[in-house]
């Protein structure tokens, strides 16, 4: 009975050592999950940030972030970010594409929720043409 007894016991710290191994975890809390460009000018810069924070309490990695086209390039940051700690996802929208967007760019991680669906959105107004101002040389 004493073995069954301590057997049961060694068997129940082992599990909740595991356990409490197990519960550190990276979690991403963004700013926004969204920015809208509103209009821009043709050519202008496209460049916007997404600004997050590691939540948990385990050095958060991203695994891939990918555009759902070719016109929005996000970069990731290549260290992982340590708990507490603040970091940003840089996306650029090409706007030499005329006309409204909505794009998608989606951030995997090892984070709680490891994946997140991040939007950019607005409109990249017609190429100014330039004005003649009347004058002959």
């Amino acid at each position: 009975m004493k073995i069954t007894l301590r057997l049961t016991t060694l068997i129940f710290c082992f599990f909740s050592v595991l356990n409490l191994a197990q519960k550190k975890q990276a979690d991403i809390k963004f700013e926004t999950n969204s920015i809208d460009y509103g209009q821009i000018d043709y050519e202008s810069d496209g460049t916007k940030v997404f600004k997050f924070k590691n939540i948990g309490d385990a050095p958060l990695v991203f695994t891939r972030i990918s555009s759902s086209c070719g016109c929005t390039i996000p970069k990731k940051p290549e260290k992982p970010i340590e708990p507490g700690a603040e970091g940003q996802i840089e996306v650029n929208y090409d706007t030499k594409r005329v006309g409204i967007f909505r794009k998608a760019v989606t951030v995997n991680s090892n984070a709680k929720t490891p994946t997140v669906i991040l939007r950019i959105m607005g409109e990249v107004l017609e190429e100014k043409e330039e004005e003649d101002d009347g004058q002959m040389n």
